[in-house]
């Protein structure tokens, strides 16, 4: 089968133009990970080729050796994916350590995988362990009300999480884990990587100050719906604070109780704090 033809490769494509109509990759802004299923790159091995270097990843992922991956290209805009995905997206091939990579597919017109890649790599294997492998796909975005908040929020894992949950009902049910933060640091080193999958053993949702936003989780339906519901509601929750009056009522800690146990999910307590 040609890599072009694969399901999983239409649906990363797919996942790439529906960000950026939601105006979340201005240039070349966002980048997206899929860990392949060993079914999968069976299906597209005839169409990979050998002939490109191995290069270091930046950092060590060893539970991913010998691994692929489907990842967006650095420098590369979401809005030409769709248009030409083999001059903007690549398949990429670990090495039996952990520690680097080469292109087995893509970015015909020269380039290499996203300056993210420590970051989604670490955190695809960090959601590997925790999730017994089912988590696959890994994707920022640079959502508007999100990095918008970072400015006037506390950069507190329990203060995101309680004003995001309090703007929409299905928020505390569609992440019941919460959201972690990142203050301020330099994109794409090993640094913000390691900090982002710390985070990632916790949440499926991880905000980067002054930045954007990492998702987490087992498909690229469900990934992309859980950034949408984050920004969604982070989209309510500026227009509340525009409108300088504060809350006259939101949801409460024992509303999201009593949420809790009619959706039979778990929220913890530290967010249900009395304000």
């Amino acid at each position: 089968m040609k890599v072009l033809d694969a399901e999983f490769v239409q649906g990363f494509i797919r996942l790439c133009d529906d960000g950026f109509h939601q105006n979340w990759h201005e240039r070349n802004g966002g980048n997206l990970s899929y860990r392949i299923k060993p079914e999968e790159i069976e299906s597209v091995m005839d169409d990979l080729n050998e002939d490109k270097p191995w290069q270091p990843i930046g950092t060590s992922v060893p539970d991913l050796a010998g691994e692929y991956f489907l990842v967006t290209g650095s420098g590369k805009y979401f809005q030409n994916v769709k248009r030409e995905p083999e001059a903007n997206i690549c398949i990429i091939e670990v090495d039996e350590r952990g520690e680097n990579y080469r292109i087995r597919w893509g970015l015909v017109k020269g380039g290499r995988p996203t300056s993210e890649l420590p970051s989604h790599l670490m955190n695809l294997e960090v959601k590997k362990k925790i999730t017994n492998g089912r988590y696959r796909v890994v994707y920022h975005a640079h959502p508007a009300n999100t990095v918008a908040l970072t400015f006037v929020l506390p950069l507190e894992d329990e203060v995101f999480t309680r004003e995001i949950w309090e703007m929409m009902t299905e928020c505390p049910v569609v992440f019941p884990d919460g959201i972690g933060v990142v203050g301020w640091m330099v994109p794409g080193g090993r640094d913000i990587a390691v900090a982002t999958s710390e985070l990632m053993k916790k949440y499926d949702v991880a905000i980067w100050a002054h930045h954007g936003m990492f998702c987490s989780g087992e498909d690229f339906d469900s990934t992309f719906g859980l950034m949408h519901t984050v920004e969604k509601a982070a989209d309510i929750l500026v227009k509340v604070l525009s409108m300088g009056q504060g809350k006259r009522q939101t949801i409460t800690p024992q509303n999201f109780r009593d949420l809790a146990v009619d959706f039979k999910v778990t929220l913890p307590e530290r967010f249900l704090y009395e304000k």
